[in-house]
Order: structure tokens, then sequence, then C-alpha cells
């Protein structure tokens, strides 16, 4: 099984970092990798179940499922069910934590999956470095104005 394991502090409060990711459908609006996205069904974004079908900017699609979510600890869970890459038995957790000295976040993006033996450290480390850090750089980026 492989593990991802990515943090990072954010130069903005936990609420505002919060209500910048919380949208389950919204990862375009903060993501630069991703382009555009849907819940299929016609079902809330905040729905436990939901599916969420997203275009990656690279031209694949991919489709996620919501198993949790949490306004009040500020976390998400989901879990990949159709991906490009052979990847199964994949969740992951986006959460967040309040750094009260400077009024910062501290997130933290985790996630396990089962892959390949010969693809699963590198395909464990382009999760880490282009999804998970990438997205906690545009966060970064969009907070400090940059």
């Amino acid at each position: 099984m492989a593990k991802v394991r990515i943090s990072s502090v954010i130069d903005a409060p936990i609420e505002k970092v919060w209500a910048r990711i919380r949208d389950f459908n919204g990862l375009p609006s903060w993501h630069p990798r991703m382009v555009e996205s849907e819940i299929e069904g016609g079902r809330k974004a905040t729905d436990i179940g939901a599916v969420r079908k997203f275009k990656l900017a690279s031209g694949p699609i991919v489709r996620e499922r919501l198993d949790a979510f949490s306004d009040d600890d500020f976390l998400t869970t989901y879990a990949i069910i159709e991906h490009p890459a052979p990847i199964t038995n994949h969740t992951a957790t986006l959460k967040l934590e309040r750094i009260t000295d400077g009024d910062r976040t501290y997130a933290v993006w985790t996630s396990q999956f089962d892959a390949p033996a010969e693809k699963a450290d590198e395909m464990a480390k382009g999760m880490g470095e282009n999804v998970f850090q990438g997205g906690f750089n545009a966060l970064k980026s969009f907070f400090s104005g940059k």
C-alpha cells in the first residue's frame, strides 16, 4: 500500500482557508490542475456518498466519492473511484488545523492506495508533489495575493 502525507502552513485564518476549499465540487476554483467539475446525480456537494467527476488540466477524467465531511473539524475525506492510473482502494483526507500563533492554518493532506508495486512509489510522489503540494501552493499564493 502506497502512502502520501503532505503538510503546509497557509498564512490565513482557518475559516478563510476552509471557505475556499470546503466545496467538494469546487476544485477548479482553487486548484490549478483541475479545470471543470460536476457532482453526479443532482446531489449536494456536502452529501456523503456524492460523486464528483472532474477533468484534469492534462485531459483525463477522475471520479471521486465523498466519504466524510465536517465543517466543525475542517475535514473532508474522499475515495478515488475512477482514475486513468491503476489505483485501487484509495482514500484521502484533507484536514485543516488552527495555528493560534499568527492566526494561520496548518493543512495536512494524506492518502493511501494500492497500485502495482513497480509504479506505487512514483504514483505516490506524483500525487504528493503535483496534487497535494500543488494545491497548497495555490492556496498560499491566493492568500498572499501573489
